[in-house]
């Protein structure tokens, strides 16, 4: 049973967004005990220079600016942490993810933090978690070898540690809605709760 879910909307649009309707079905589907949002239609602050002096500064010897600078980072990953499983609404603009959803990545992928690396190299931190991206697109077929986000996405959330990842996608709406609803009814249908 899925008790506390992060739900990350992408999506640009609040009316209208078949990504933010398909993570409510998700969410539906699940009936977790508490959601936790985070919509990112209100744009993140990008990593600037300030922002990775403070991070790469040991904790210890990091101003009261410093900290301030990573109090949104510490707060994102925080949601991350507190969460069983993890709902991202990721429509997919031009091939890729939406720049927020990449700002999103960078303020929590922060090694030390969500992830270390080893001898074997980078080893994720936030293990025993799921993901379910809800991924939705005009014209993109998820998967071709024009999509730049689905790979990205379980690439990412398996560097941190989250490896089991589900996708649930409405693709391709604007070439055959009716299908692409379809395909992805029965994915939602296929959830485990």
């Amino acid at each position: 049973m899925t008790k506390t879910v992060l739900r990350v909307d992408a999506s640009a649009r609040h009316t209208g967004s078949e990504s933010r309707a398909l993570t409510q079905r998700i969410l539906d589907r699940l009936a977790p005990d508490s959601v936790i949002n985070r919509d990112l239609a209100v744009p993140l602050p990008a990593i600037d220079a300030d922002w990775l002096n403070a991070n790469w500064t040991p904790e210890d010897q990091r101003s009261d600016a410093q900290r301030q600078t990573l109090a949104l980072s510490d707060t994102l990953i925080e949601e991350l942490k507190a969460a069983d499983t993890i709902v991202i609404g990721a429509p997919i603009y031009n091939f890729g993810i939406p720049a927020t959803l990449k700002t999103w990545v960078d303020l929590i992928a922060r090694a030390g933090i969500t992830f270390k690396y080893s001898e074997a190299g980078p080893q994720g931190l936030l293990t025993g978690k799921r993901a379910i991206v809800a991924i939705t697109s005009g014209g993109t077929q998820v998967g071709s070898e024009i999509d730049f986000a689905s790979g990205y996405l379980r690439h990412v959330l398996s560097f941190v540690g989250i490896t089991d990842v589900q996708f649930v996608a409405a693709d391709q709406l604007m070439v055959d809605a009716d299908a692409s609803h379809a395909k992805a009814n029965a994915a939602l249908e296929a959830l485990a709760a």
